[in-house]
């Protein structure tokens, strides 16, 4: 029987995944849908390749939607995560695997006993982070554990930058993936274990007084917490730990802009009335005026690069603004979609690094594994090869039979992190380790 692989989605962070897809569905005689909104968007990223063909696909017309997934053999979702679950559903009715690289989220969960009762797989964060985190620091912490260590803290970071030769703004950042993404970071504030303790971080305060991490070859970096990291002990299977917090890496000076940008209110998705005509100026000097924030932006400013950072994103100028913008968040992005668009020569990275630390033979120990990714351009990014190379992998995997797992899963199983992980080494994706004693 021939095997059909339907990707749903073909934007930014798609491009790689469909290119790999592309070679292995030659070399395997796999046949390939590639589905999108834009269908000229699913044409050019297909670009009449062998084995497949690109069509377009309203997400939310169910009939269209259940026909291509009822004739796939898997199916790859690249969409929005908030559209994932329609694409689950429909899975689960025609018993077809579904790979995604996005969070499990409650929605996903609910569907857990059933994929397990029909024997189908749904792989969820399986793109960079959650993604090659979960797989590189499970196999880094079950190595530990297999030579009799006791892992006591675990702190996991990863940021999506700029890399150094295309950084010529005052933020050391452009965008390099979904840019609602960026804007909407850190919203639900952040939970984590420091010293035994459960520490809670609010929106208003996660970006403030940013501590530092030292990257070897690449210098320091800030970074502020995740969500809840707490969710993640069970599934490390780290228990009892006094210190455990997964983070975001950005430039240092990034965060004091962003901290500014919070403190004002500009990341605000309620909506607002913009009169047509309006332009940047006009509308923020409307918003500070009706929140009572003159000073505020006063005393932000004196900060001279919090200054150059939004005189950058033309804060003061007298460019228009689409009326059709609704909300303080959805100017915001639109200024930053313009302001921090990669160049086509532009290139991205991906920085991620695991400091574990644990005891061995009443020795204390840190290990540091750190992975530094540099993209080709703008369109064949870091971001776009770190989300899409695992996701593309285990769908090749899955279907050679390296893995036969059944139910919601993401790839904490040696099963499947260790093919991975090793095919991910041959495109050039690898882990540098240092290990030092502690006092």
């Amino acid at each position: 029987m021939s095997v059909e692989i339907l990707i749903i989605g073909a934007g930014k962070s798609a491009t790689v995944l469909i290119q790999y897809l592309k070679i292995k569905a030659v070399e395997n005689n796999w046949q390939i849908v590639l589905a999108d909104g834009d269908l000229a968007t699913a044409q050019a990223k297909w670009n009449q390749a062998p084995n497949g063909i690109a069509v377009g696909i309203d997400v939310n017309d169910a009939l269209a939607r259940k026909a291509l997934i009822q004739k796939a053999t898997v199916v790859v979702s690249m969409l929005p995560p908030s559209l994932h679950f329609l694409v689950a559903q429909d899975c689960l009715a025609f018993s077809k695997s579904l790979f995604t690289a996005s969070y499990v989220d409650e929605n996903m969960r609910s569907l857990e006993p059933s994929l397990k009762a029909k024997n189908i797989l749904c792989l969820c964060e399986m793109g960079l982070d959650p993604g090659i985190d979960h797989m590189s620091a499970m196999e880094l912490m079950d190595k530990i554990k297999a030579k009799g260590g006791q892992i006591t803290g675990f702190k996991s970071h990863c940021g999506g930058l700029i890399a150094p030769e295309s950084d010529n703004n005052p933020w050391h950042y452009k965008i390099s993936w979904n840019a609602n993404n960026i804007l909407l970071a850190g919203k639900a504030g952040a939970v984590y274990l420091e010293n035994g303790q459960e520490k809670t971080i609010p929106y208003l305060h996660l970006f403030e007084n940013a501590p530092l991490l030292m990257v070897p070859s690449m210098g320091y970096f800030g970074y502020y917490p995740n969500r809840n990291s707490l969710n993640y002990i069970d599934t490390y299977a780290l228990q009892g730990l006094k210190n455990f917090v997964r983070t975001t890496l950005r430039h240092p000076d990034f965060f004091l802009g962003w901290n500014a940008i919070v403190q004002l209110d500009l990341t605000n998705e309620q909506p607002i009335d913009l009169k047509e005509n309006t332009s940047i100026k006009d509308w923020l000097e409307l918003h500070l005026a009706t929140h009572h924030l003159n000073s505020l932006y006063d005393s932000l400013l004196k900060n001279e690069i919090v200054k150059k950072q939004l005189d950058y994103l033309g804060f003061n100028t007298g460019a228009i603004l689409p009326s059709n913008l609704k909300s303080n968040a959805s100017i915001l992005q639109w200024i930053l979609e313009k302001q921090w668009k990669l160049a086509p020569t532009d290139k991205d990275m991906v920085v991620m690094m695991h400091e574990i630390e644990y005891t061995l033979h009443q020795q204390k120990y840190l290990v540091q594994s750190s992975m530094v990714k540099i993209g080709l351009d703008a369109d064949y990014t870091a971001m776009a090869t770190t989300v899409g190379l695992p996701l593309a992998m285990s769908v090749c995997a899955y279907l050679k039979g390296d893995f036969n797992l059944t139910g919601l899963h993401i790839p904490t199983h040696p099963s499947i992190y260790t093919p991975i992980l090793k095919t991910l080494a041959e495109e050039g994706i690898v882990f540098e380790e240092i290990t030092k004693e502690l006092n």
